[in-house]
């Protein structure tokens, strides 16, 4: 992507930048940007670098890095405890409110999933049956009272890629000749990590901010998609569990109506097929 002459200026904190997506992100933003990231656990590819500092969630005070690093932007790519994150959002939010810095916070479709007869848009109101959703949607809310121009609420889909997590448990279970479980009822969109960390340079050298969805243009069946996914990456002789949670066709999809990206910044699931294709 082309260097911006505002590029220089920012200080990114990426918070999760050791996770599959949190450091993806970091890979793309690392040569553009003076660029942070927490990870968690010891590990001698981090310890060494300067860039990045040990935080535990449920230990650390999040303001300690906060003021080392002084951010002009936080991208929040965080996992683990549930209240633990609450915490550490909250805190992050206050540093914002008295700081000139903006948050990018990583959603998720589970915002909607007490939806299911469509798919949802960004001014849809958010509804979950799940415990990760309602988890999404607190945090959300919370970022919301924030001054609109501060945050940009990225909610998206499942996210594959070649060495993503789901890819590898999916390896593993075939491994260990154990069924993959699909859901033929269930509607979705999906995504790579290549294009959701384009999708957040462009972002942040527009300075855009609000609700963004970052899924797919098209939608798939989840079933017939992860038997594309398996079919594609080469693995070999899967058993399947068809799992029916309802009668009928229901969705999980997050498709943008107003926060539109340019065409380039588009994808189509099969465009994930073919990144996956070995």
């Amino acid at each position: 992507m082309k260097r911006l002459p505002n590029e220089v200026k920012h200080r990114i904190l990426i918070l999760g930048a050791s996770g599959f997506l949190g450091h993806a992100i970091y890979k793309e933003l690392c040569p553009y940007f003076n660029t942070f990231g927490t990870y968690n656990t010891e590990n001698p590819q981090f310890d060494k670098n300067q860039h990045f500092f040990q935080y535990n969630i449920e230990e650390d005070d999040i303001y300690e890095i906060l003021d080392i690093v002084k951010p002009s932007i936080i991208i929040s790519a965080l996992r683990g405890d549930f209240s633990a994150q609450f915490i550490a959002h909250k805190h992050v939010a206050e540093y914002i409110s008295n700081h000139k810095t903006k948050f990018i916070f990583l959603s998720s479709a589970n915002v909607f999933d007490a939806y299911s007869k469509y798919p949802s848009y960004e001014e849809d109101k958010t509804l979950s049956n799940s415990i990760y959703g309602h988890f999404k949607i607190k945090i959300e809310n919370m970022l919301l009272r924030l001054p609109k121009k501060k945050v940009a609420i990225l909610r998206l889909p499942m996210v594959f890629g070649p060495y993503c997590p789901r890819l590898k448990e999916i390896a593993q279970l075939i491994s260990d000749k154990e069924p993959v479980e699909i859901f033929p009822n269930l509607i979705m969109n999906v995504t790579t990590h290549t294009k959701v960390t384009q999708q957040i340079h462009y972002i942040i050298n527009r300075n855009k901010s609000g609700v963004f969805h970052l899924g797919s243009t098209d939608l798939v069946h989840h079933d017939e998609f992860i038997k594309d996914i398996i079919n594609v990456s080469g693995l070999k002789k899967a058993i399947y569990k068809r799992v029916y949670t309802t009668n009928d066709d229901r969705y999980l999809a997050v498709l943008p109506k107003y926060n539109m990206l340019p065409k380039n910044l588009q994808l189509l699931s099969q465009e994930i097929l073919t990144e996956l294709e070995i």
